[in-house]
């Protein structure tokens, strides 16, 4: 048996005509070619669905065999998920015909975007043929300027051919501008070329829809009034502070280190000081946003009382990072306090406690006082 089988990858026909799909039989194939053709006369697919019925018609008379003709339809948007969509469809067909032959299909597509589908029809049945249907138009000045003016009506199409274009063109009035304000023709150039390169990556990786899923999501999270969004710009300005104090404090180190002993700050020691330095800051900034962090979840209903260590974890972890860089550090330095070899083994008792001794306290309070999966207390 042959099937003949039109495909739209991109879903025209149901997102534009209401059609349910597969349609499978010549009748019902026509209908959808007419819909199709009355809801959007210069789309492509409508082709596909007539050739389609043009070879079922030519196969019906030339063959001996049984022929049949259907459509199939993707997804909009995704390759990968129009193409499981189209291998569900083809599933459908050939469970709808009621023939002993074997099936071999002949595709029709109107692309090579349609075409990347091959692969998924071949996994189902043999493909004996694939036919491509191009449109025949008028070669003059009017068709030309047509089709280029319905290209650069594509949102997408203008993203991609017009802004570099757009950039390319500019190069010249900004190195005009630039030579007035005496500034180089080359850092022009330089910066062009990086903003050109830059824009190709992104469209080049796809990286559009992760930057529009992103900001989609901050617009959620601001509007739905969360906490960590004070405590996360809080903790952001923590951690900035204590670089800097990092960095103070590694110099002080490396210019008293030259003066007492002479040659450059050994690793260990370089270490220990830009740890001692920004410690307590970025301790703060875990805090600070894991306290944010616990109270969105209790105004959310989905607080836990295990939620509650991470707090008390930050603050372990900055005490014995905190003394056991101190140990290493040398003596009178300002803002820096040496830890003792006595000192040092007392912070980490006190820290290892603190952890144990919190995990153990909400342990036992999450086990008396259970949370439902809606937050509230059990009775």
């Amino acid at each position: 048996m042959l099937l003949v089988l039109c495909v739209d990858l991109d879903d025209d026909l149901g997102r534009k005509t209401g059609f349910d799909t597969p349609v499978i039989g010549r009748d019902r194939v026509e209908e959808a070619a007419v819909a199709l053709a009355t809801a959007d006369p210069e789309d492509s697919d409508v082709n596909v669905l007539f050739q389609g019925i043009r070879v079922y018609d030519q196969l019906l008379e030339d063959e001996d065999e049984e022929v049949e003709v259907a459509a199939v339809t993707g997804l909009e948007g995704s390759d990968v998920k129009a193409n499981r969509a189209i291998g569900e469809e083809i599933d459908t067909v050939l469970a709808s015909l009621s023939t002993g032959e074997s099936v071999h299909a002949i595709v029709i597509t109107d692309g090579a975007q349609d075409e990347s589908v091959l692969p998924v029809i071949r996994s189902r049945v043999p493909i004996d043929g694939v036919r491509r249907v191009v449109v025949r138009q008028a070669q003059n000045l009017e068709s030309m300027y047509y089709t280029m003016k319905q290209v650069l009506a594509d949102p997408e199409t203008r993203g991609t051919i017009l802004v570099p274009l757009g950039i390319l063109l500019l190069i010249y009035p900004f190195v005009t501008i630039a030579s007035f304000f005496d500034v180089p023709g080359a850092v022009v150039l330089g910066l062009i070329s990086a903003l050109l390169g830059l824009y190709t990556l992104f469209r080049g990786l796809g990286l559009e829809t992760a930057v529009d899923d992103a900001v989609e999501r901050a617009r959620n999270v601001l509007y739905a009034g969360r906490v960590t969004i004070i405590t996360y710009v809080a903790a952001a300005a923590l951690l900035v502070v204590g670089g800097f104090r990092a960095v103070e404090l590694l110099q002080l180190t490396s210019e008293q280190f030259a003066e007492q002993f002479g040659g450059s700050l050994p690793p260990g020691v370089m270490l220990a000081a830009l740890v001692h330095g920004s410690i307590e800051w970025f301790a703060a900034a875990g805090i600070t946003s894991s306290l944010g962090q616990v109270t969105d979840e209790y105004l959310h209903d989905r607080f836990k009382w295990r939620y509650l260590n991470a707090p008390f974890y930050v603050g372990a972890i900055a005490l014995v990072l905190y003394a056991l860089s101190g140990f290493f550090l040398p003596e009178g330095l300002p803002g820096v306090q040496t830890v003792a070899l006595t000192d040092l083994a007392v912070a980490l008792t006190i820290g290892t406690l603190l952890g144990v001794l919190s995990t153990l306290t909400f342990a036992i309070a999450e086990s008396r006082y259970p949370t439902t999966p809606d937050g509230e207390q059990a009775v």
